[in-house]
This record gives structure tokens, C-alpha cells and sequence, in this order.
């Protein structure tokens, strides 16, 4: 397979900031072509970016981009954003699933506005947008669905910890798992990133104790170098897995993660959730922090 998405399409939900913007970029220094569906229509108060500003540095960067606001919530809009994508660029070759929303009270502390945000954006939004896709995907000569969730982890701690939440994750994971298998005989690559550290993205800054939180973080770069290295791959041959940013980049030959730290060692960088039994707890006077994702 080549090793460049030189010429790609990429359709994604969220990106006009954080992990979502990194990947649309990376792939744009290529030359692929990155439609953008968010609702950031206009500049938010304490949050950088738009859909339109995103397109702007995708541009810049390389690659031809296209702005669809939208919510990924809305049928309508989803279905616009595939039908403009292929209308723009002639097809579609992959399907980035960025869009994600995160509340991680606990059971009687959520209330179910927030419950339902999560389900519909996370869950709700991934099938959709993946749904609507697969027959322009199925044209592609290497059709990718890559979903920002973590590996399907059933130790009970994640579950109490945060159950609307983990659902909500849990849910774009099991779309990965299903659609990997629905989708094998078509060739279409179905598959997860998740972080293996926390990632500096504003969700994490606007926490409270946030600007310390990142300083024990890692450039959303690194999983945007993670994405690239999956979507160049085989997609016939690249599916149904549940990949962390550290095991792509190690097996694309990287062995100095160094240069995506925003400055702290490697042994005082945050562990990401979903990747353990929980015995790290802060209880057990270990570090942990909720993600953002």
C-alpha cells in the first residue's frame, strides 16, 4: 500500500479543534481532501476554532478541505455531509468518527439530558455517519472507518466508575466490532485508536485543574501520526482492531515518543481511562485523569 493519502477523501465528524483537527492536518501535509462536519458554525467563547477556520488550516496545509455544518445528531445533515463530500470530490475513501461528547458523573449525579447527548452524539452519530458512508466507501480502492474510542474493556472498574459515560464509549467501540465484521467481504477496514496518555485537547484545559492536567500530556499529534499510519494501510487486511497510538507508531518503526510530550518524562505522563483494571486508581495513590475524549 502506499504510504502517503495523497488524493484521499476523508469525511469527518467534529475536527475543528484538538485530536479531530491534528488528524485532518496530518493527512492534509499529504494532499488528501478532508470534508469537516461540525456544528462550529461560529466562533465559540472560550474555545478556539470553527468548522470554517479548520478548513482554512487544511488548506494551508496542503490538502483541499470542505466545510458542512452540521450536527451529527441530525439525519439531515449527516446525510448532506456524504452526499457534498461526494459531489465535491468524487467519492468518499474514509470515515474518521472524531465526534464525541463527555460527562463522566456518576449514575445519580448525571441527569438525562446529558445521558442522551452522549448516547446520540457518540453512539448514535458513529453509526450514522459509518451507515451513510459504506456504499461510496465501498467504491474506494482502500476504505477505512477509524472511530476514536477505547478497546472494549469489561473489568467492572470502568463501568462504576462512570456507567453513562463508558456507554456512551463503549458503544462507538461495539459499531467498531460490528461493522468489522458486517463490512469484511466488502473490504472496507473498520477500526479504533485510543490514547495510550492523556492527550492536550481544550475539553481536558477547561477541567478543573486542567492547565496542570496537561503538562502531564501528550501533542495531539501522536494520534495523528497513529491515524495516518492505520489509514495507509490495507484496509482488506486492517480490520475489527482496537489499536492504541503507541502500538501503531511502534509497529510503523517509532521507539522515541519524546517529541510528543509537552515537556514531563515519560514515566510522569497520565495514563489514559479504559486501558487498565483500575488498580491505578488515585485511591491506590496513583494519577488519573478522565480523558476529554
Amino acid at each position: 500500500m502506499s504510504s502517503t493519502l495523497s488524493g484521499t477523501t476523508i469525511l469527518m465528524s467534529g475536527g475543528s479543534r484538538g485530536i479531530g483537527l491534528a488528524i485532518a492536518l496530518r493527512a492534509a501535509r499529504d494532499g488528501a481532501n478532508v470534508a469537516v462536519l461540525a456544528k462550529t458554525d461560529t466562533p465559540h467563547p472560550t474555545l478556539a476554532g470553527t468548522v470554517h477556520t479548520a478548513v482554512e488550516q487544511i488548506e494551508a496545509a496542503g490538502g483541499r478541505g470542505l466545510a458542512v455544518v452540521g450536527d451529527v445528531r441530525n439525519d439531515d445533515d449527516v446525510a448532506r455531509a456524504v452526499e457534498r463530500t461526494i459531489d465535491r470530490f468524487g467519492g468518499i475513501d474514509v470515515v474518521v468518527n472524531n465526534a464525541s461528547a463527555i460527562d463522566t458523573r456518576t449514575t445519580t449525579a448525571i441527569d438525562m439530558k446529558r445521558y442522551d447527548l452522549m448516547a446520540d452524539i457518540n453512539v448514535r452519530g458513529t453509526f450514522l455517519l459509518s451507515r451513510l458512508s459504506i456504499e461510496s466507501l465501498s467504491r474506494s480502492a482502500n476504505p477505512h472507518i477509524l472511530t476514536l474510542s477505547p478497546p472494549l474493556n469489561l473489568t467492572p472498574y470502568w463501568a462504576g466508575k462512570h456507567l453513562a459515560y463508558t456507554m456512551a464509549k463503549y458503544g462507538m467501540s461495539l459499531t467498531t466490532l460490528g461493522l468489522a465484521e458486517e463490512l469484511r467481504d466488502r473490504g472496507i477496514g473498520v477500526n479504533s485508536l485510543w490514547p495510550c496518555t492523556l492527550i492536550d485537547t481544550a475539553a481536558i484545559r477547561a477541567m478543573p485543574g486542567g492547565e496542570q492536567l496537561v503538562r502531564a500530556a501528550r501533542r495531539p499529534a501522536i494520534m495523528a501520526d497513529a491515524a495516518h499510519a492505520v489509514l495507509v494501510r490495507d484496509a482488506a487486511t486492517t480490520t475489527g482492531n482496537f489499536f492504541t497510538d503507541e502500538q501503531v507508531l511502534r509497529e510503523a518503526g517509532v521507539t522515541d515518543f519524546r517529541p510528543y510530550s509537552l515537556g514531563a518524562a515519560e514515566h510522569e505522563l497520565l495514563p489514559d481511562i479504559f486501558l487498565s483494571d483500575g488498580s491505578d486508581d488515585p485511591s491506590n495513590d496513583r494519577r488519573r485523569a478522565d480523558s476529554g475524549h
